[in-house]
């Protein structure tokens, strides 16, 4: 069983490439019982969608 900082490891990495199955399955697993990494892994998706509306709607201009 993988631990919460392995799982936060991998969903970070999961952002930037695909994961292999023999690491998608044990996370998944993980996920299922721990609501922290739930959580986290929400968080993570929230962030990333709220960055790239940011972008759109600044057009990528820097101030």
């Amino acid at each position: 069983m993988l631990s919460c900082k392995e799982v936060t490891y991998l969903l970070s990495e999961s952002q930037d490439r695909k994961l292999a199955l023999t690491e998608k399955m044990p996370l998944e697993m993980h996920l299922v019982m721990c609501k922290g990494c739930t959580n986290f892994k929400s968080q993570m998706k929230f962030l990333r969608e709220a960055c790239k509306q940011y972008v759109k709607t600044r057009g990528g201009a820097d101030e």
